[in-house]
């Protein structure tokens, strides 16, 4: 399989660097019930503020709940279905607009998701699984599809399973799965003390 480790300034953990978002899925083999309870419970464990936990995610799990799957397939976007339809499970990472102790709005529930989010990925990067989130999905759509209440925000539909050779890929995806990952320059993105004062 096409690794590509993150070339970093200094020394990472291999688990972090290891992680990336490949599109090629070996649709015949599933995800354990064991492994993907283990996925779950690392964005269990994420941090949140107030300890609210406002993550919530709709599994659809092809082998245990096809008709589920297929409706996670069916709320992702065309080009995106056309290497998600080998994903053995389809999440949608949803975030809860307010507070469970007083249900006042929570502007850190979409910031907490994502680290709910990372948490996941890093898990299934331990365990030898791939996912790869899109925010290629009709958020309308997973609302009536999945029931979802009101005061919430489908953030992102996440594609998990194992990898598979990138040659199963139509070519523009295949080029797209093999080409070198790439980061902006730390300094371009990380300030010391104050606004645009590069990291160095």
């Amino acid at each position: 399989m096409h690794q590509k480790s993150a070339k970093t300034s200094v020394k990472i953990h291999e688990l972090i660097a290891s992680r990336w978002s490949p599109r090629a899925f070996d649709a015949d083999k599933t995800v354990s019930r064991d492994n993907l309870t283990a996925l779950l419970e690392a964005a269990r464990w994420a941090p949140s503020c107030f300890n609210d936990q406002p993550w919530r995610y709709i599994v659809c799990d092809k082998a245990s709940d096809a008709a589920a799957w297929q409706n996670g397939l069916a709320v992702i976007a065309e080009k995106n279905r056309l290497w998600a339809k080998n994903a053995p499970v389809l999440l949608l990472a949803v975030a809860m607009g307010n507070f469970n102790h007083n249900g006042k709005a929570n502007r850190w529930a979409m910031y907490d998701t994502g680290a709910a989010s990372v948490s996941l990925c890093l898990q299934a990067t331990a365990l030898g699984l791939i996912v790869h989130q899109m925010g290629g999905f009709d958020a309308d759509l997973a609302r009536q599809t999945f029931k979802l209440p009101e005061d919430c925000t489908p953030m992102a539909m996440m594609a998990v399973g194992y990898q598979a050779e990138a040659a199963i890929l139509a070519d523009d995806f295949q080029a797209a799965e093999q080409a070198e990952r790439s980061r902006a320059a730390l300094e371009q993105r990380f300030y010391l003390g104050q606004w645009g004062e590069a990291f160095k």
